[in-house]
């Protein structure tokens, strides 16, 4: 059975049978490592995370172990998020993690030093689980600012800016203050095809994450898409700033893998 982030942070706290079988069956419910196609999250946790990474996050609705976990150090629980969404199979080194952070700062004394206690486990990098988690973070987070700056958007029939994306991680919640932010009153899509997710916002309302609905199955199918002369503006653009004479194919490859490609119509 698939675990949520509630489930996720409720083991922290208790030394759990049930835990130790997701060796075999990690918390997205999949018993072997599979594509992200076939990892579901509930709707709670996708609200959750939205509000995390738009800033209207308030650590009063964290259960318990949770709530100690972000008063110990909001950087491990930063840390811990930005794994969990990296659907990476780290479920165990990410538990035996938060709950060394726990445990190191049960041994009495002010908050203070509960926090240099906790502070200790987050460096200490030569533990194989701190390790994994921190690696998990960091390869989101990179992937978060990468999409930042290679996704391409396009006005659908409705004048709605719409960019696909097929990212290596379930980045999507953390992209919509950013954006909201970017376009101002405009309105904007982003499609994950991977996933089926879309993350929008409409004109006068805040950003909504959501699973494909009837409207976004059009999009995702391509019935819903721009005359070809705004992907023609996007070449047109990287023609005229490109300096050939100083043309780097590896670094290009490097800031825009690859995998990327499929997306940016100047490439």
């Amino acid at each position: 059975m698939r675990r949520t982030l509630n489930d996720f942070f409720l083991l922290l706290d208790k030394e759990s049978p049930d835990f130790f079988s997701c060796r075999q069956e990690d918390l997205f419910g999949v018993s072997e490592p599979c594509p992200a196609l076939f990892y579901q999250y509930e709707q709670e946790d996708i609200d959750f995370l939205c509000g995390y990474f738009s800033g209207s996050f308030e650590p009063s609705c964290l259960v318990e172990p949770a709530r100690c976990l972000f008063e110990l150090s909001a950087e491990v629980f930063d840390i811990c998020l930005h794994a969990w969404i990296s659907e990476l199979p780290i479920e165990a080194q990410l538990l035996s993690f938060g709950r060394r952070v726990i445990t190191a700062a049960r041994g009495g004394g002010s908050l203070e030093e509960k926090r240099r206690a906790a502070g200790k486990i987050l460096l200490d990098r030569g533990i194989d689980d701190t390790r994994a988690v921190h690696s998990a973070a960091y390869k989101v987070q990179h992937e978060i600012h990468r999409i930042m700056g290679l996704l391409r958007f396009f006005p659908d029939k409705e004048g709605v800016f719409t960019a696909f994306c097929e990212p290596d991680h379930f980045i999507l919640p953390a992209l919509g203050e950013y954006f909201t932010a970017r376009f101002g009153e405009d309105a904007w899509v982003i499609i994950d095809k991977k996933r089926g997710f879309c993350l929008h916002r409409m004109y006068g309302e805040n950003f909504k994450l959501f699973h494909q609905d009837t409207h976004i199955t059009d999009v995702c199918n391509g019935k819903v898409r721009s005359e070809d002369r705004w992907e023609n503006l996007w070449r047109h653009y990287h023609k005229t700033i490109n300096n050939e004479t100083r043309e780097n194919k590896d670094l290009q490859r490097q800031f825009m893998p690859k995998r990327y490609w499929k997306y940016l119509p100047e490439v």
